[in-house]
């Protein structure tokens, strides 16, 4: 969506609020031994409180209220009897819509004992993010975004993951602009735009630089085993930084 209003701002903001704090209390509550089941349901309540709705389940039909992926699993994870296991490397995906507003937000994180490449790797992909995020503003090229990701990851001895893409969010869970490639394009002549909504995710890997889906239709895997993680926020391009909706 392109934002017209300050309402807009503001339906933005409260829905990327909810996001954020949904992520931020599903990961305080994270335990070993507990069940990706039970740690969505914790994130479902927390959406239902504040009135918000998960966007994958009305959207897509997709079981759960939220994602949760573990190692080598990326994206797309289905909550179930899956039991987080110590140093775990969770992916926790949220997306919600309240008032007719859509935001998402994704991190990832550690369980102890913490695995310092996997810390390393988490830390780094945030890093990454907010380098793309401090980069963008009104007239800058859009493939500007994956340039970024893509140096940023050499420069880390990280791999980028080629087939997930950030994407424009706002009125729907996707909308235009679509497919904002993690990697250059020479050819992607589109420019950013003042009140543009979008979302800005690297996925960096210590190994393979795509994904597969699983049997089960959602579950997006490293097929080589290797790790990767996750960072997400939703932003408005402005004329000067971008305004950052998925913070509490």
């Amino acid at each position: 969506m392109t934002v017209e209003s300050q309402k807009d701002i503001d339906g933005l903001k409260e829905i990327g609020k909810i996001v954020r704090l949904t992520i931020n209390e599903m990961k305080r509550h994270a335990r070993v031994g507990m069940t990706t089941k039970e740690l969505d349901d914790i994130g479902g309540q927390i959406l239902k409180k504040y009135g918000a709705v998960p966007a994958p389940k009305t959207v897509y039909n997709f079981p759960g209220n939220t994602c949760i992926s573990i190692n080598h699993e990326i994206a797309h994870g289905i909550p179930g009897n899956r039991k987080i296991q110590p140093g775990d490397l969770i992916n926790i995906d949220v997306s919600a819509e309240l008032g007719g507003y859509f935001a998402d937000a994704g991190h990832s994180f550690v369980m102890p004992p913490y695995n310092p490449a996997l810390t390393r790797l988490c830390d780094y992909t945030y890093k990454t993010m907010m380098k793309v995020i401090s980069s963008l503003k009104h007239g800058v090229k859009m493939n500007e975004i994956g340039r970024i990701i893509q140096t940023e990851a050499k420069k880390g001895g990280y791999q980028v993951i080629q087939n997930l893409c950030s994407h424009g969010v706002g009125r729907s869970l996707h909308e235009s602009p679509n497919e904002i490639l993690p990697y250059y394009d020479r050819h992607d002549k589109r420019v950013l735009k003042e009140g543009m909504v979008i979302t800005i995710k690297p996925f960096l890997s210590t190994g393979a630089d795509y994904v597969v889906e699983q049997p089960d239709g959602w579950t997006l895997c490293l097929p080589d085993r290797s790790f990767a993680a996750q960072q997400e926020h939703t932003i408005i391009i402005t004329k000067d930084q971008p305004i950052i909706v998925t913070v509490a």
